[in-house]
């Protein structure tokens, strides 16, 4: 089956809608994963994987492996971003799928410290890097496989499923732990924390399907047989797009409202300073999630019309304002008041801002870097913002309930986003093809180029 030629017109909606799917599918494997291996790294991986002697620092080395996979994402992003546009965006959607997938299952079939000593965490810690390097490439070649199928005025709506598929991987996870984690504990941390990590096969199986049937995108193809590849897309990137990476890394920040949320404010609820249950804290996540499922396609709706500058800058100021408000009603104790700020913040207002960005950065590069740059600047703004759990922890204050310290550096936080946004170009009405054009010219076109 050849590709549709862009000069023909629009094409078909049956790619456009199979690439939206195939990219709600990664990414909710993708964060289904991220999910489920945090509450086993919480609750279960410190009595199998270390040392229970001494089950603070078990916790503490448990914890640790969830964020290795922070490290390895701008580390994969590097490589996976490079080949995804010298090679195309479906040989990596369909190679982070399967990484994805297979290391997540081999989590499952892990020997435990008991059975063959330290090798047993080493594993798992090799297991979490390549889950990271998957996580890397996936939402970048995702995004620009749905762009580049998208209908022109269609794009934000439909790279939006990315962002919505993030949102199901959360309800998935709650879904899949929930009557794991009710187990006897003998069967619980002998073979019962393995099976949602077994599921994996499932959705992996079902986007395999999907993605090997779709085909390249009409813009990367058009590129490859006019101008050709970059032989070193990293190169052009750094050379005529270094601008936009940085404006992608300060952007990509706003994800800290969303680790602040789900980590620290949920840890802060269920202390002792606050004393909310640890369900009702869960039932505000799961609650602000379906929000969210609705109100993600409605702002990237929204920004097709209007553009996606002032959608983003709806999400990134009004979450330096409605995080804070979110914070102070859980220091009140109040659970109504915590559960109506807490779908406010993260399933309405916090929204706007993820909902549109797979367009809004895609947008800022040429078809020949967009993987690239998406890869690179969103992995690191990402890393930053999964550290910042660590940094809020530390204004917490010993006590943990420093609430006002924690708002007013999520507020922050919000700012570079801001930034971002007000020094970006407006993209949302631009001919795909001409996307990341300067001065009348593809950008990094007189690089020598080879397919």
């Amino acid at each position: 089956m050849t590709a549709h030629d862009p000069a023909a017109g629009p094409p078909p909606q049956a790619q456009p809608r199979k690439a939206a799917l195939a990219a709600w599918i990664g990414s909710a494997l993708e964060y289904y994963d991220f999910f489920i291996y945090g509450s086993a790294a919480a609750l279960i991986f410190p009595k199998v994987f270390f040392d229970e002697s001494d089950p603070a620092n078990a916790t503490l080395l448990s914890l640790a492996t969830f964020g290795v996979a922070y490290a390895a994402r701008p580390v994969g992003a590097l490589f996976l971003g490079h080949v995804g546009d010298r090679l195309g965006r479906k040989k990596i959607m369909v190679f982070t799928l399967m990484l994805m997938g297979v290391s997540t299952f081999l989590i499952g079939c892990l020997p435990t410290r008991e059975q063959i000593g330290g090798a047993a965490p080493v594993l798992l810690v090799l297991l979490r890097v390549l889950q990271g390097i998957s996580a890397a490439g996936e939402q970048a070649s995702a995004n620009s496989m749905s762009l580049e199928h998208a209908p022109q005025h269609r794009r934000g709506y439909f790279t939006s499923f990315t962002i919505n598929g993030t949102q199901a991987g959360q309800l998935i996870a709650t879904l899949a732990f929930i009557p794991v984690a009710a187990l006897p504990e003998e069967q619980l941390l002998s073979w019962g924390w393995r099976i949602p990590f077994w599921l994996s096969v499932a959705v992996a199986v079902t986007g395999y399907v999907i993605r090997r049937t779709l085909e390249e995108t009409p813009v990367f193809t058009k590129q490859a047989e006019t101008e050709g590849v970059a032989k070193m897309p990293l190169a052009v990137l750094l050379r005529d797009h270094w601008a936009d990476v940085l404006r992608v890394v300060a952007a990509a920040v706003i994800a800290t409202v969303s680790t602040i949320f789900t980590v620290w404010a949920l840890s802060y609820a269920t202390s002792d300073a606050v004393g909310l249950s640890r369900s009702g804290m869960l039932w505000v996540g799961a609650l602000a999630n379906v929000v969210a499922l609705f109100t993600i396609p409605l702002w990237a709706r929204l920004s097709d019309r209007i553009g996606r500058r002032p959608v983003f800058l709806i999400g990134a100021a009004g979450s330096a304002v409605v995080m804070p408000v979110y914070l102070w009603a859980i220091s009140t104790g109040s659970y109504p008041l915590v559960l109506m700020s807490g779908v406010l913040v993260f399933g309405v207002v916090y929204s706007a801002a993820n909902g549109i960005w797979p367009a809004f950065y895609a947008e800022m590069f040429p078809t020949r870097v967009r993987l690239s740059g998406m890869a690179i600047g969103t992995q690191t703004g990402f890393a930053i913002a999964g550290f910042a759990v660590a940094f809020a922890s530390q204004i917490a204050g010993p006590d943990g309930d420093d609430w006002a310290g924690v708002a007013i550096f999520a507020a922050a936080l919000c700012l570079p986003p801001v930034v971002a946004a007000l020094t970006a170009r407006e993209t949302a009405h631009v001919d795909t093809e001409l996307l990341g054009e300067r001065s009348g010219r593809k950008a990094g076109a007189e690089v020598p180029v080879g397919a």
